[in-house]
């Protein structure tokens, strides 16, 4: 990545974190990994994608009235993958060093809004309640505009009921926040629309239970 100013950016995100508890940074990932990524979409068969669900393990149901996204887990077996995943691993590592906040890991899908679909208001994170704590999203798709529609609606933190900020999903925007603090939501989109969703981690395994990444 030697002509991508990667720890720059990666400053900019500890401070945002640091102030405020929300980034949004467009131009945010190498173009090369954005183009292997968007060729890997492209490579994927539509039925890969899975139909999204809500909770984790035994409360996991699925609701179309809440959402209609379909994922797909990233995998380090895949070679078009491992360039975004070893960039939020570094990451990682950058805000463990700058803030001390003890990721420990970090998880991502793909994430494909259909014409239509959208994903209401909701936290990715109960404070005491999970162990994800902070959430990224990123953007994959070129030429997108205002009247494409699935923007992404982020709320206060100290007012769930207050708008915050819109951000329109366009390609290279890393939005990152603090996942028990802002409650957000997707708009329905007027054509495609693919994203990046992960979460690091902290470690959550005890003695009696092994927390796995997912």
């Amino acid at each position: 990545m030697s002509d991508f100013d990667i720890e720059n950016i990666y400053a900019q995100i500890a401070d945002d974190l640091r102030s405020s508890g929300l980034s949004i940074i467009e131009n945010a990932v190498d173009p090369k990994i954005i183009q292997t990524l968007n060729e890997r979409i492209a490579s994927l068969e539509k039925d890969t994608f899975q139909t999204a669900g809500i909770g984790r393990q035994s409360d996991h149901e699925k609701n179309a009235q809440i959402r209609r996204d379909k994922i797909r887990w990233l995998d380090r077996g895949n070679t078009q993958e491992t360039g975004y995943l070893d960039a939020m691993d570094e990451l990682k590592s950058y805000l463990n060093r700058r803030l001390f906040m003890g990721l420990f890991s970090y998880e991502s899908h793909f994430a494909h809004y259909q014409q239509g679909a959208f994903y209401k208001k909701h936290l990715d994170a109960f404070k005491g309640k999970a162990n994800r704590v902070l959430t990224t999203v990123f953007y994959l798709n070129e030429d997108w505009r205002t009247e494409d529609g699935g923007e992404l609606v982020i709320y206060q933190a100290e007012n769930h009921d207050k708008e915050l900020c819109r951000v329109l999903p366009k390609q290279g925007t890393l939005v990152t926040f603090l996942s028990d603090e802002f409650p957000h939501e997707v708009l329905a989109a007027n054509k495609s629309r693919y994203s990046i969703a992960g979460w690091f981690r902290i470690n959550a395994s005890t003695a009696a239970h092994i927390d796995p990444p997912r």
